[in-house]
């Protein structure tokens, strides 16, 4: 009876952690977190990043991860952030350069079950009312699933579906319950996250997929305080030195607003040849650029009545947020067109090429008297070839031409970079080619990228940056246990010094809600 409520009573600490509620927690920030009017009132639907590579734990895998829920504070008890199972995430792939990205289409769904923990607060009483009996020791969740896992009183599974082109979706993970890794609450709750987190990564033996759904650290840094100040960044100019901008383990003089914040994760591990045109491996693949996208829905629901009694009638699912590039809506797109450009498809960016011609901070008033550095007048269609056109691609005349896509994309032929030697600035301003933009990878300063590309000729010259250099605070980082995170007992996540994680999921371990600077 003892060891059955041992394990029981830790879920009465999660209890009052976690399920007091599943609402939302209403977050604050910027970038290419809430970036729109409308995703501030839905931060459950809001696409903080989308990263796209090729493996550098195994080359011939593409790993693609969508995060939502942005800016999390570990420590936001009792609502801790989940995934809300009422928003449909889906993650697109374009694989013959025709800027619709229906190729290959995966969906997840969540759903959220509760467990009533009232009889510990019987059990809690008895004990008290009988102090010549022991309390037990507390037992942390150790397992996401059976003996141990039972103070996880709000648990979240998923489902993950296949879709290509017109065909009829498929399941994927057929047999296995797939469970999201739950928020890092904190040692006693959880003795050993990063162990936990590693049940959390599940394998499809047919397709070779893996997948990982759960809380993660935030690998976005940036001042953002400062920037959106009217530039008031914290160097001024806002310059690095050519020293300061070759190190990325250092922040200069930024302060990252993002430090010691969570995120949820869904990645996937997916092999080059299942999303190839003609199925064949990176090497080679006669088609190896891909465009990659994500995006958030919700269905439509309509009160109707009926004989006097209201009743919901429930519809197609409706996009509330997307993302290819990395802060496009940000530094593009006019505050009014915001909500537009988020339930909009890529396929129809043609309608928003006036704002690639001409993007958003230098037609700002203030720009040049904050940063006292002009940028190229427009209109700028090296920024429409980078960002909506695969290469070699033309326009058409003035207009955009076919395709016309805000798309990720990635040549798939280009070697990854091994983790030590990757460069913040990626292929177009780092000489890392398995860099941003070609593609994305959680530690690539999209800051820094995206305001020295839009800045033009002039701001690359003088290496304007916001002064944070990489994603400081990260947990973990510097420790390195060998291959194997999740299929080695004990195994660390390994992590480089400035945060980069070598392994699947690629993302890293959740800050501790207890102690998140830790």
């Amino acid at each position: 009876m003892f060891m059955k409520w041992r394990a029981r009573l830790v879920s009465y600490a999660w209890l009052l952690s976690i399920s007091a509620s599943l609402g939302f927690i209403e977050v604050v920030s910027a970038s290419g977190h809430l970036d729109s009017p409308k995703l501030t009132l839905d931060p459950g639907a809001d696409i903080s990043a989308v990263y796209a590579f090729r493996s550098w734990q195994d080359s011939e895998k593409l790993i693609v991860i969508m995060n939502v829920v942005p800016s999390q504070h570990p420590g936001d008890a009792p609502m801790y952030h989940i995934f809300d199972d009422t928003v449909l995430h889906r993650i697109h792939i374009d694989n013959d350069r025709d800027g619709r990205a229906n190729d290959v289409v995966f969906d997840i769904r969540f759903t959220t079950t509760t467990k009533a923990a009232l009889d510990e607060f019987y059990f809690i009483q008895s004990y008290l009312g009988h102090p010549d009996i022991p309390l037990p020791e507390l037992q942390g969740i150790t397992s996401l699933v059976g003996p141990n896992s039972e103070g996880i009183t709000v648990k979240q599974t998923y489902n993950v579906f296949e879709t290509r082109g017109k065909r009829r979706s498929k399941k994927l993970f057929k047999g296995t319950k797939l469970v999201a890794v739950p928020p890092n609450v904190g040692s006693q709750t959880m003795p050993d996250y990063e162990a936990l987190s590693a049940q959390g990564i599940y394998s499809d033996s047919g397709s070779k997929i893996r997948v990982f759904a759960g809380q993660r650290a935030e690998t976005f840094y940036a001042d953002i305080n400062g920037l959106f100040d009217t530039g008031n960044l914290r160097g001024f100019p806002p310059l690095l030195s050519e020293e300061q901008d070759l190190d990325d383990t250092i922040n200069p003089y930024g302060i990252n607003r993002y430090r010691a914040t969570n995120v949820n994760t869904i990645a996937l591990e997916i092999p080059i040849s299942y999303v190839t045109k003609d199925g064949k491996s990176a090497d080679d693949t006669n088609n190896p650029h891909i465009g990659v996208y994500a995006s958030t829905h919700r269905r439509q629901i309509s009160i109707l009545r009926d004989n006097g009694k209201p009743a919901k009638q429930i519809g197609r699912y409706m996009q509330i947020d997307r993302m290819g590039n990395p802060m496009v809506s940000l530094f593009f797109m006019d505050t009014s067109i915001k909500n537009e450009f988020s339930t909009s498809r890529p396929e129809n960016d043609a309608q928003f090429l006036e704002f690639f011609l001409n993007p958003n901070p230098p037609r700002y008033p203030t720009t040049p008297y904050v940063f006292k550095i002009p940028s190229p007048p427009p209109p700028r269609w090296e920024l429409v070839d980078m960002f909506l056109k695969y290469p070699g691609q033309t326009h058409s005349g003035n207009k955009c031409g076919h395709p016309c896509a805000d798309l990720l994309r990635l040549d798939l032929s280009v070697a990854p970079t091994e983790p030590e030697e990757q460069s913040r600035l990626g292929s177009f301003l780092g000489n890392d080619p398995a860099g941003v933009p070609n593609g994305l990878r959680p530690n690539d300063d999209t800051l820094d990228f995206i305001v020295r590309t839009i800045g033009g000729p002039m701001p690359i010259a003088l290496r304007i940056s916001d002064g944070v250099n990489f994603a400081d605070g990260i947990p973990g980082a510097g420790e390195s246990d060998g291959p194997g995170y999740g299929t080695v007992v004990g195994n660390k996540l390994d992590t480089t010094e400035n945060g980069i994680v070598k392994e699947f999921p690629f993302m890293p371990t959740a800050h501790n809600g207890h102690s998140p600077n830790q």
